[in-house]
């Protein structure tokens, strides 16, 4: 007498009707993106975030920790982490806003601006082999498919 019940072993996983959707796509795509990203910036002691965090304060010397906030779109709380590991690495400096005490200006120390300097030249690096089989327009139209999700969610 067979069991109904009983469970039956899976050796080959199917995410057919996951792939129909682009977002399940794009999750995919980002994981490779992000693994591989990591790897690239391991050898600078970086993460995705503090990466980016130390790209944004190099480019804009002198920006809030609430813009820089905003700018990543991530909660202030989740900030502080990251100011305080680029801080006691002596890759940036908080300087408290003249006429906002509660308020610090970002600013890149030169040792911050160099390793920036190397981890975005490595970044570019990745990039480029991670892209190798997609031409210019695909990329530009992969680009613009972002842009209108990213506008259409900023923009309500």
């Amino acid at each position: 007498m067979s069991n109904p019940q009983r469970k039956q072993t899976v050796t080959e996983i199917s995410d057919a009707t996951l792939r129909q959707f682009f977002g399940y796509r794009m999750k995919r795509a980002f994981n490779v993106v992000q693994a591989d990203l990591a790897q690239t910036l391991k050898r600078y002691e970086l993460r995705m975030l503090t990466y980016s965090a130390l790209v944004l304060i190099v480019d804009n010397p002198g920006l809030r920790q609430s813009q820089l906030a905003d700018a990543m779109d991530i909660e202030r709380p989740n900030l502080v982490v990251l100011i305080d590991e680029l801080e006691r690495r002596e890759l940036i400096l908080r300087d408290r806003v003249p006429n906002d005490r509660r308020a610090y200006a970002l600013k890149p120390t030169l040792a911050g601006q160099q390793l920036c300097s190397q981890a975005v030249a490595a970044v570019t690096a990745h990039e480029e082999a991670l892209l190798q089989d997609v031409d210019a327009s695909e990329r530009a139209a992969a680009t613009d498919v972002m842009k209108k999700i990213e506008r259409r969610y900023r923009d309500g």
